[in-house]
């Protein structure tokens, strides 16, 4: 994973992805890595795999929607404020298949002391946009790392 700074917030960022990940059975059992995580920011990446294609022989859109939404909550739960998903869209745009090297790049749009949008872009090995994906989130009442 790559750290871009060594300032607080960064540090804080790290932290939090670290201890989501250790709970997060479902990224994890879909093969997701988490590549980079700053303030408001994450990168994941997962690889199609056979038991993540539907009839038509291309990926399920819930395993795309499910590689999005990873990335949008590792992202706007980077700042230490947990947040939940209060709505999220996804468009599909090209199909992805079996063996594909999958991209999600979150970036933060907008983020209140409540509310937050974030657009993740899915792109393939070949840099060709796959789905966008608009996540609105909602911070609960408590940070995300336990200490604070």
């Amino acid at each position: 994973m790559t750290i871009n700074s060594n300032n607080k917030a960064q540090i804080i960022a790290l932290e939090c992805a670290d201890m989501m990940m250790k709970s997060d059975s479902v990224s994890q059992s879909m093969g997701m890595k988490l590549k980079s995580i700053s303030p408001g920011a994450a990168t994941m990446n997962m690889s199609v795999t056979n038991a993540m294609l539907n009839g038509h022989q291309s990926c399920h859109g819930g395993a795309l929607f499910s590689l999005a939404d990873s990335a949008f909550a590792f992202a706007c739960n980077s700042q230490n404020h947990a947040a939940v998903a209060a709505s999220c869209t996804i468009d599909f745009l090209v199909p992805a298949f079996e063996g594909d090297e999958l991209t999600a790049i979150a970036t933060q749009s907008h983020q209140g002391r409540r509310t937050g949008i974030y657009h993740v872009t899915v792109k393939n090995q070949s840099d060709e946009v796959v789905a966008f994906f608009k996540g609105n989130s909602a911070r609960i009442k408590r940070s995300v790392l336990s200490e604070n």
